[in-house]
């Protein structure tokens, strides 16, 4: 793997993008007429960026909803969300979700697959529950990468009202979540959103985050051939492809919903 192009994707002014991202908030809340953001804070680190961005200037103005499954998700997830609400000082619920999915079940086929991507809708619809109860906006804690090859639920952790980081790579997210101050324990964890046990991201997609973005940059930001993506990344040619045609495949979750052509 071509280490220049992980240098070139990571080397960034942090400082001025988290600027940038604070004023774009502040814009947002007052073009909607809104009162405040809301984030889902799973202990990850690209909803952590975002709580930690929100703290600088908007603090009073943002809550955090901390969902976890608890017959699932990892306690050390939730204790680190809760770490990061207490060294942000921002207003935070935890809410349980393992009964309302519970609940669900009794009434659905199994299918553990589909069980995940509705904990994931779960969460979106507790979310707006309380955006719509306190006039806030939901913020998307999507990253490019996983943007860009479809990963996330859509009309889950893919519905937001404004999405702040999808400009930043991950490898990016991590380089930001340094200048920010987030915990390094977060910063170096393994990606998930705990979907299911033992989920992680990168054994999922089968490629990891130093592939996936280098791929991406070339493709995307080079505008580069497949051909000259391997050769620019020397990264196997079937990966690249991999990573590409995930790309194509997930689509209609960057689309609005088709509908036909009327005269």
């Amino acid at each position: 793997m071509n280490q220049d192009i992980i240098s070139e994707i990571e080397n960034q002014d942090y400082a001025k993008i988290t600027n940038q991202i604070e004023e774009f908030l502040a814009r947002q809340i007052k073009h909607a007429k809104a009162d405040g953001l809301i984030i889902g804070l799973s202990g990850g680190i690209d909803s952590a960026v975002l709580a930690y961005i929100c703290k600088r200037s908007l603090k009073e103005k943002t809550v955090v909803l901390i969902m976890p499954d608890t017959e699932i998700t990892p306690e050390y997830e939730t204790s680190d969300a809760l770490k990061m609400v207490a060294l942000t000082g921002i207003e935070y619920k935890l809410i349980d979700i393992k009964p309302i999915v519970k609940e669900y079940s009794m009434y659905l086929e199994p299918n553990d697959w589909a069980k995940g991507n509705l904990r994931a809708r779960i969460r979106t619809n507790i979310l707006y529950y309380y955006a719509n109860a306190k006039n806030y906006l939901v913020l998307g804690s999507s990253d490019k990468s996983e943007h860009l090859i479809g990963y996330f639920t859509k009309f889950g952790d893919g519905a937001a009202d404004i999405v702040p980081i999808i400009s930043l790579y991950k490898l990016q997210v991590r380089k930001i979540a340094e200048f920010l101050g987030v915990p390094k324990n977060v910063i170096g964890k393994k990606s998930s959103a705990h979907l299911w046990k033992n989920h992680e991201a990168e054994k999922e997609i089968g490629v990891s985050y130093e592939e996936i973005d280098s791929i991406l940059f070339c493709l995307f930001d080079k505008k580069l051939s497949i051909d000259e993506t391997v050769n620019k990344t020397q990264i196997e040619q079937s990966t690249v492809e991999k990573i590409y045609n995930l790309y194509l495949k997930s689509e209609h979750k960057r689309l609005a919903a088709p509908k036909p052509q009327t005269d």
